[in-house]
């Protein structure tokens, strides 16, 4: 498919928009050599030493005390596996919007445990706690949802559990939504929660960044598969770099800034008044992440007009 300008303006300004509220980036290998500048100055060759080089604070060590992988075995990210792909079986022969977070958290989820069989993590056992935490986070999350808590699911979820129950968005925007409540409210506390660093005062930021190279990897495969699967139009916007990029740039940054929300949840222990800051600047984040997302063109519905009926002629 040719670029078509006028989507390529949507992207762009979505990246501008977002690099500026983050105050950083970076982007993903491009499908094809091209000379966009865009791509140039936010390729991880520049970009990525620049994340490196921002340090983790002192955070004193504080042992894990839940009781989800408590010990960091291997075994929890295939239980998650599993679990994944047990929730994900009904959403997809439904068709149910939802199943489109729930395909790439499961690719991504796939990805992390192989990148821990191969030595890719420096603590492979902190990788595996984070990996099993976090996932319970989101499983409670759509548990609650489905029951008809809302009180009990944060507001950025909100917005993206209703996008996708009053089907609003285009399957990227479900994607976009559904990936900006989990990294933005959900992972800070986990990360607190689990423990910003070892026992010997070692950072875990060095394997919080190394992972999105492996990100990086798993947007071509992954957005193929939604548009196979789910959405013919998810992958069909062929801007060249760019619509890998918008979505490896605004990742990176998110993640940055998720491990500084982490920080400041850290600082507030012991001082719950400050924690509620933290926690309220948090949530407000996130949500507003998730209202920027929804003035893009290409994330509404509008722009995928056959999604359903072509989801439904594959899991039919």
């Amino acid at each position: 498919m040719h670029p078509r300008p006028s989507l390529r303006a949507a992207v762009a300004a979505l990246v501008a928009a977002l690099v500026a509220a983050l105050g950083l980036g970076s982007a993903a290998p491009a499908r094809a050599q091209t000379a966009d500048p865009l791509g140039q100055l936010l390729s991880p060759a520049i970009l990525d030493p620049v994340i490196a080089l921002l340090a983790a604070l002192p955070t004193p060590y504080r042992p894990y005390a839940g009781t989800i992988c408590a010990d960091g075995d291997p075994q929890c990210i295939v239980e998650v596996i599993d679990e994944m792909e047990d929730r994900l079986a009904p959403l997809a022969a439904s068709c149910d919007h939802d199943a489109i977070f729930a395909l790439a958290y499961l690719r991504v989820t796939q990805n992390v445990k192989n990148a821990a069989d191969n030595g890719y993590f420096a603590d492979r056992s902190w990788l595996t706690t984070i990996d099993a935490v976090f996932a319970d986070m989101y499983f409670r999350t759509l548990d609650a949802w489905r029951a008809g808590s809302t009180a009990a699911v944060p507001h950025a979820w909100r917005i993206a559990l209703r996008a996708s129950r009053d089907r609003t968005m285009s399957g990227l925007g479900d994607f976009m939504l559904n990936m900006n409540a989990h990294i933005n409210n959900d992972f800070p506390y986990v990360l607190e929660k689990v423990g910003l660093v070892g026992p010997n005062g070692t950072s875990h930021k060095p394997d919080h960044n190394a992972y999105n190279a492996r990100l990086d990897s798993l947007y071509h495969p992954v957005f193929d598969e939604e548009a196979g699967r789910f959405d013919p139009m998810f992958n069909r916007f062929d801007l060249g770099p760019v619509d890998e990029l918008v979505v490896s740039t605004i990742m990176r940054g998110w993640r940055e800034v998720v491990w500084r929300h982490a920080e400041a949840l850290a600082a507030t222990r012991g001082n719950p008044v400050l924690r509620t800051v933290v926690e309220r600047e948090i949530e407000e984040y996130a949500a507003n992440q998730a209202q920027l997302i929804k003035l893009v063109p290409i994330f509404l519905a509008s722009s995928s007009p056959g999604r359903d009926a072509w989801c439904a002629l594959h899991h039919g």
